[in-house]
């Protein structure tokens, strides 16, 4: 491993954005340099321990600062920092570099557009059972720098977006995983190509000896491979193929097209690692999987309803869609541009779709002359005309999916926040029934 100066010791520093991730980066720093805070928010800076770090925005042409430690959540061309930032981007980085310099742990950060959390998620328990010590953080809620109680032997199985990749310019991965890619984001990137080169920082960074994981039958990651130079071992892992390994797991969450390719990956990185064979079923048959993300939250009389609240683009609902009929599917929000619906109408037998919000007249072009489509003023009347449904039509085996396919910001504070409400709906109706 290659000697890098640390550069973030004694340095006078920028951090920019006051969410999970700035935060853990300002407790982190704190004592090791002469460092500073903004959001574009004064009202976040309120409750915090920090307000002598605190700037206004009029205070910072003053300042020259030597490093900018950027958010996640903070986009370049849209905040109010925006010039200051674009005359500073060689000063620009992010938590995953301070990360990689104070701790030189093996790591296997895993990206993609659909699936990370899940793929994180079920990797870390199979390392958990494999009794190693095993971390969780980045992305998937836990900010790297706010890890404790690392040791040598600590491994980290860090998800990583492509926000964070984008400005990261340190930050190395022993073994990298790109899932799949889709158009996502292209609101923040611009491009798909941008989009697909954040996405491949995390390759392109690796050193030789290093592993890289990337779906092989992926249209963009394939064409990105071909005119990228990568120093790492590149292992291409087919999904579509029958696994033998597979065909005993008795878990029905794996029924998925989508969470079942996630467990692909997961199955050829515990090879590398020369995991307990035994051990890693167990843990397959007893995986729940995340809150929000195609989960079952009601399994009887014959109705099956998954919260897939997670669901932000129309890429992220074909798993479940292609395994299940009679589903009534209710979507809608913040739709992605450059969205696109492409799943064949062969796979949508006896769906109908229940789009909820003002954006209706997006999905019901990208759904015309696939599926039925019926339109409401919000997700509750969607939610209670589809139960008026399922109680008069005589159908076997009904399926009522909550899987959005847009972006929450609309009418709720996050995906987490707009689960919550659907559950919510349900365990009321429930409840009068």
């Amino acid at each position: 491993m290659e000697s890098v100066t640390n550069i973030f010791l004694k340095k006078k520093i920028l951090v920019y954005g006051l969410g999970k991730s700035g935060l853990s980066t300002l407790k982190f720093l704190q004592n090791k340099c002469e460092i500073y805070a903004y959001d574009d928010y004064i009202s976040k800076t309120k409750s915090l321990n920090f307000k002598k770090k605190f700037i206004r925005f009029n205070e910072i042409p003053k300042f020259k600062f030597d490093l900018i430690i950027l958010s996640p959540g903070i986009d370049i061309n849209n905040c109010k920092l925006s010039k200051f930032l674009k005359r500073n981007t060689e000063k620009i980085y992010t938590d995953l570099d301070i990360f990689y310099l104070f701790n030189r742990n093996y790591c296997i950060t895993i990206t993609g557009t659909n699936g990370k959390s899940t793929t994180c998620q079920l990797l870390y328990e199979v390392l958990v059972k494999q009794k190693l010590d095993v971390k969780l953080a980045g992305n998937i809620g836990k900010p790297i720098l706010s890890i404790k109680n690392i040791k040598k032997r600590t491994i980290f199985v860090i998800e990583a977006s492509s926000y964070q990749l984008e400005y990261s310019k340190i930050f190395k991965s022993h073994c990298a995983v790109i899932l799949n890619i889709s158009p996502d984001h292209i609101e923040r990137h611009k491009t798909i190509k941008r989009y697909v080169k954040a996405k491949f920082k995390l390759l392109k960074s690796q050193f030789k000896g290093d592993l890289a994981f990337v779906k092989k039958n992926d249209r963009l990651i394939n064409k990105e491979l071909k005119l990228s130079k990568l120093k790492s071992k590149i292992i291409k892992v087919n999904t579509k193929i029958k696994n033998n390994f597979f065909i005993n797991i008795k878990n029905k969450y794996f029924q998925n097209e989508t969470i079942r390719e996630n467990l692909f990956f997961v199955y050829e990185i515990s090879k590398k690692l020369n995991l307990n064979k035994k051990l890693f079923v167990d843990t397959i048959e007893n995986f729940k999987g995340l809150k929000y993300r195609q989960q079952i939250i009601y399994n009887k009389s014959k109705l099956t309803i998954i919260n897939d609240s997670k669901s932000t683009s129309f890429s992220s609902s074909v798993g479940v869609l292609k395994i299940n009929s009679n589903i009534y599917w209710l979507l809608g929000g913040i739709p992605k541009k450059g969205d696109k619906f492409t799943l064949p109408k062969k796979y949508l037998n006896k769906t109908k779709a229940f789009i909820y919000g003002k954006n209706y007249s997006f999905f019901n072009k990208q759904l015309k002359n696939k599926i039925r489509i019926e339109n409401f003023k919000n997700l509750k009347i969607a939610l209670s005309r589809i139960f008026a449904l399922t109680k008069h039509e005589k159908i076997i085996d009904k399926t009522i999916l909550f899987s959005p396919c847009a972006a929450s910001f609309d009418t709720f504070k996050n995906f987490e926040d707009r689960g919550s409400y659907f559950n919510k709906l349900v365990k009321d109706y429930f409840h009068a029934k």
